[in-house]
């Protein structure tokens, strides 16, 4: 875990990375291309359909799946917060919007706002296909070691696409190390990011502000080091990828034909199937 925690509700990529090379489960077994495909299934299904029973039944079976990979299933609810808020924040508004039985009326004084029983499953519905593809997206990091996982980069990627991503990967290491060391200090003196929100915000501000500024010097310098080290824009993964087995082969056979199915015949609604 790293030693500068910036927030529990914020993902800890080195705790990350400590459970994606530790490679002790049944999962972290499985080809990276296979787990690849689920994430991109998983995606397309969560885009398609509408149906809430179905988005439950997915959450279940996902989170079931990175519980049985032996992932820290606390840190996974800890981290939800990020996705929650943001969902709500752009369902919020659309919410009040949707036609229905209404639920309740809050009474403005300007304009009422009616929340009805098809505003609250967009809601329902909209957090659960926001919590099932960051929980598959967390356990693909976490059972997929980083050789593994650039070297899919490499090859899925055109350059310099790929080159960016993987610079912005690692480099976004470096940039949560230098602001989780930074609001050490400040908690060491007495501060924190609610108070400094509220009575310093100036200072918040210069923080916020230093860290943006020696973000670029560190990528200037490692930038530098590189390029010393040989480094011509172009870095290659020579890594062999495990290939799919029979079983990963007929597991992504059958979660394509159970999407197509679901997407014929499971009714394009917000609500429960009866």
């Amino acid at each position: 875990m790293s030693q500068a925690i910036i927030s529990p509700h914020i993902p800890d990529l080195d705790l990350i990375t400590v459970y994606a090379q530790r490679q002790d489960t049944w999962f972290s077994g499985v080809s990276p291309w296979t787990k690849f495909a689920g994430l991109f299934l998983i995606v397309l299904l969560v885009t398609l359909t509408k149906n809430l029973l179905v988005c439950i039944s997915l959450y279940v079976v996902v989170l079931l799946v990175y519980a049985a990979s032996d992932l820290p299933v606390r840190k996974l609810f800890s981290w939800y917060l990020i996705p929650v808020l943001f969902v709500l924040s752009l369902v919020g508004i659309m919410a009040w919007t949707e036609p229905g039985v209404p639920l309740f009326t809050l009474d403005l004084g300007i304009f009422p706002l009616t929340l009805t029983d098809a505003g609250a499953m967009l809601v329902v519905t909209l957090l659960l296909k926001a919590l099932i593809s960051v929980t598959y997206s967390l356990f693909f990091l976490m059972t997929t070691r980083y050789q593994y996982f650039s070297a899919m980069i490499s090859r899925i990627f055109p350059s310099p696409l790929d080159q960016i991503f993987l610079m912005a990967y690692r480099f976004l290491f470096l940039t949560l190390s230098m602001i989780g060391a930074m609001m050490k200090a400040i908690r060491s003196r007495g501060g924190g990011i609610v108070r400094s929100l509220r009575v310093q915000g100036r200072i918040f501000a210069e923080v916020f502000a230093l860290v943006f500024i020696r973000s670029f010097d560190r990528a200037e310098r490692v930038s530098r080091a590189m390029i010393s080290r040989g480094y011509q824009g172009k870095l290659e993964a020579a890594t062999d990828i495990p290939r799919p087995g029979l079983s990963g082969y007929g597991t992504i056979a059958v979660s394509l034909m159970a999407i197509v199915l679901i997407a014929s015949f499971v009714p394009d609604q917000w609500g429960l199937v009866w």
